[in-house]
């Protein structure tokens, strides 16, 4: 009809219908026509319907069927589908009852290519996909041509690349197969079996395998799969039961957005492990110095509630809403074997954790050798341990950049919760009744510069340890 042709059906009556199905990738209807005929029309795969045509119909005239029209008809297939057109084959036949339905001896009459080109984010989904090092593989049911022409405008075929039928895929024994498999980036006319197969070759090889699908043959490969996607539009309600995520809107690109999502969700998971270990390590490395060096104790319970309370928590809830990183789709994806420590993760906390509690107990033992008194001391040891700790909470924002080289202001939350930690900071020293709160006592200008060059000196010690060391311990750089 949107070619202009319209046909009026009312004449035929409907007798039985032969549904599709991917091992006859065919499908028939039995009619009884308005002059009482019984006819039998077909449509499926050209390659396939060929094989049991013995006529065709050219010009409103049917002839046998002859090898070299089937090779043209054929080579004619094969231009359509390297337009990246799925061809069907349209044939038809009489038939004696209605109890005749086999699909044999069929009366070629034509082919119908129809374009289903790819929608305009898939092409950069895919392109997404290889940056992340994620490897898109096509496996579908058309032709090989049309297989190839899609995968190639989606740069899904690469130079080098290969195609493997399900044909082909049969003549495989499994040791050959899975030496191909690095190789094949198109899978085509294939069947359930074949994608089950496919699946399960990817698992053996320690692939994460994520698999689409929409219909009833898809399942037991969605199912099989690490990751079983299916349509939530399209999508048979077996393959949404088999599946661990459904696309609302079909969409291939969806499914990239949900992967970049999933890693900086998982960033700002370690952003925010990364800085409350490192904190409370700070903490306790205080406390546990300055018994082991015979000193008083360097901070007051109210004080350290004040720190885990206000100071650490607010500013370690924005971290855990930092918005994503530039290159967070241009990294090598994690193994399913390391744990959220992997990548250097415990020393960085462990060392720069450190580096926060001996600030903070050299600022509290040279007030005192310095003749403050002990309130004034236990003050500068908090104090410095509240600005490191918030200087510290930039650092976490990227595990590829130092202090130096991160973005600062690309979330105002947190911004916002590290000026309100300074705000209660200073009413906690500076305020007459934070002071009688917190047991404190304000602090004046040569205390202030003490603790100036203690607490600048951690960052700039730490950019230029984490630059020598932990930049050469992981390919991927994590700081």
């Amino acid at each position: 009809m949107k070619s202009g042709v319209e046909y009026d059906r009312s004449g035929c009556t409907l007798l039985k219908e032969l549904p599709f199905d991917s091992r006859r990738k065919m499908m028939s209807v039995l009619v009884r026509t308005r002059t009482g005929e019984l006819m039998m029309f077909t449509k499926g795969a050209p390659d396939i319907l060929l094989q049991r045509c013995a006529f065709v119909q050219k010009n409103g005239s049917v002839s046998a069927m002859t090898p070299s029209m089937r090779q043209s008809i054929l080579k004619q297939n094969e231009e359509m589908a390297s337009q990246a057109m799925r061809v069907l084959a349209l044939c038809w036949r009489k038939i004696s009852g209605s109890f005749d339905t086999s699909e044999q001896n069929l009366v070629f009459c034509s082919l119908a290519g129809m374009i289903d080109p790819p929608r305009k984010e898939a092409f950069e989904a895919v392109n997404r996909c290889r940056r992340a090092q994620i490897r898109p593989v096509m496996i579908t049911g058309d032709s090989k041509e049309t297989a190839c022409a899609v995968a190639s405008q989606l740069k899904i075929l690469t130079p080098g690349g290969q195609v493997l039928t399900g044909s082909e895929l049969d003549k495989l024994d499994d040791d050959r197969f899975l030496h191909l498999l690095p190789k094949v980036n198109v899978f085509a006319r294939v069947t359930p079996a074949h994608k089950l197969r496919i699946v399960r070759a990817f698992k053996s090889q320690g692939a994460i395998v994520a698999m689409t699908g929409d219909g009833v043959n898809d399942a037991p490969a969605v199912k099989e799969a690490n990751i079983g996607v299916s349509m939530g539009k399209n999508g048979t309600d077996v393959t949404k039961e088999a599946s661990d995520v459904i696309l609302m809107d079909d969409n291939f690109a969806t499914l990239v957005c949900a992967i970049e999502e999933g890693r900086v969700i998982y960033q700002n998971i370690r952003k925010f492990i990364r800085y409350l270990l490192s904190c409370n390590i700070g903490e306790v490395i205080t406390m546990f110095l300055a018994m082991l060096m015979g000193m008083p104790v360097p901070l007051l319970p109210i004080q350290i509630l004040l720190i885990n309370l206000v100071t650490d928590g607010l500013p370690a809830i924005a971290l855990g809403l930092d918005p994503p990183d530039r290159d967070v789709m241009d990294q090598k994806p994690r193994r399913s074997t390391d744990s959220i420590f992997s990548g250097g993760l415990l020393e960085v906390i462990l060392f720069r954790g450190a580096l926060i509690g001996l600030s903070t107990i050299a600022v509290f033992s040279m007030l005192l050798t310095g003749g403050a008194s002990l309130e004034m001391a236990r003050t500068g040891a908090l104090v410095t341990l509240i600005l490191t700790q918030l200087i510290h909470v930039f650092e976490c924002k990227s595990e590829t950049r130092t202090l130096f080289g991160i973005p600062f202001f690309n979330n105002f939350k947190l911004i916002a919760a590290v000026c309100t930690s300074l705000c209660v900071m200073s009413f906690a020293v500076w305020h007459p009744m934070g002071r009688m709160i917190f047991e404190t006592t304000a602090l004046g200008v040569e205390q202030m510069k003490l603790i100036g060059v203690l607490v600048m000196a951690a960052p700039i010690l730490w950019a230029f340890i984490s630059g020598v060391w932990f930049h050469k311990r992981s390919d991927r750089t994590k700081i």
